[in-house]
């Protein structure tokens, strides 16, 4: 599989201002832009304006929640934006967290892996434009047709962390979307993604990781200051017990210990700097794509930056300094 080169996008700032810095991204030689969704803009409007701002650009979600839209209308998005954008969208779905699920859009974040499954398999039903009628264990869709199906339906990639969700990826859609890892971890669970897909008789997985980047070499503030960063994360319970399973207990034990007594100061105290350089890409820009390429190696075919501007970090330049072709 042809390897890719992806941003974070939206940028900081109006999204009625971004269209030179999209088209910036195609000039400087990124092939790619992919969403996220939690409390900022919602993942399928800044993907729209990009389908005419920068044509030249596949379009992602990494990702849109399965809980916070209805199947239905997960699909009429999903269809809209692969008719702005023919063969270049790319739909991401995940469980999101219980914090986006439960706290801020008040729904029960009830069955996470199968409630992905179930999104899956009813999307690709809705995507032939054929009606569905159908009961699944998480949700009943009672003669949903598609008024405009798309001609060429979406590829879809499923966030998946642990074992079983990344068994399903490589089983039921057409890869995984990954992130918060290092690159040994990488090796890891693009092999089971791969391995799945092998014994479903699908074709190869693309796997999506959305990876966290600094080009500082002040590496003394970078650390210092992402640790909150990697806190917010890592104390998630999907991404503690994602840390845990790969095996970060001992690493992020005291951390997790403080955290979870309320003493968020000594937290950060007792958590590794390496830990911080094993999860966050940064150095010099020569040094951050060599980085990224140990992740292609191990087996990352859509390296997707996503730009953290620490140590007085300038994210513009930081898009310039980290190109491809830089």
């Amino acid at each position: 599989m042809t390897t890719r080169y992806g941003m974070t996008v939206p940028f900081a700032g109006p999204l009625h201002a971004q269209a030179d810095r999209f088209r910036e991204l195609v000039e400087l030689g990124y092939t790619d832009a992919w969403t996220a969704e939690a409390d900022g803009h919602d993942g399928l409007t800044p993907l729209a304006l990009a389908s005419t701002w920068a044509p030249e650009l596949r379009l992602g979600t990494a990702i849109l929640p399965a809980f916070t839209r209805g199947p239905a209308l997960l699909a009429q998005g999903a269809a809209a934006l692969a008719s702005a954008a023919p063969g270049r969208f790319v739909l991401g779905l995940g469980t999101s967290s219980n914090v986006i699920v439960e706290r801020w859009n008040g729904i029960d974040f009830e069955a996470p892996y199968a409630r992905v499954r179930d999104v899956v398999r009813f999307l690709r039903e809705a995507f032939t434009g054929e009606k569905v009628t159908a009961t699944y264990e998480t949700f009943d869709v009672h003669g949903f047709r598609l008024a405009t199906p798309p001609p060429e339906p979406p590829p879809i990639v499923v966030a998946a962390l642990r074992e079983g969700m990344l068994r399903l990826a490589g089983r039921e859609s057409d890869g995984a979307v990954v992130n918060w890892l290092s690159v040994d971890d990488a090796r890891r669970v693009t092999a089971i993604v791969r391995d799945a897909a092998a014994g479903a008789g699908r074709p190869a997985p693309e796997v999506v990781a959305r990876l966290f980047v600094c080009p500082s070499t002040d590496r003394e503030a970078v650390v210092a200051q992402a640790k909150r960063l990697v806190a917010a994360y890592v104390n998630v319970p999907v991404y503690r017990a994602f840390h845990e399973w790969l095996g970060r207990t001992d690493a992020l034990g005291e951390h997790w210990e403080r955290w979870d007594a309320g003493d968020r100061a000594g937290s950060l105290e007792a958590m590794p700097d390496e830990v911080v350089d094993d999860l966050l890409v940064h150095g010099t820009p020569d040094e951050c794509r060599a980085h990224v390429a140990r992740y292609v190696a191990a087996g990352i075919t859509t390296p997707v930056l996503s730009i953290v501007p620490l140590a007085d970090v300038d994210p513009v330049a930081a898009v310039r300094d980290l190109a491809p072709g830089a």
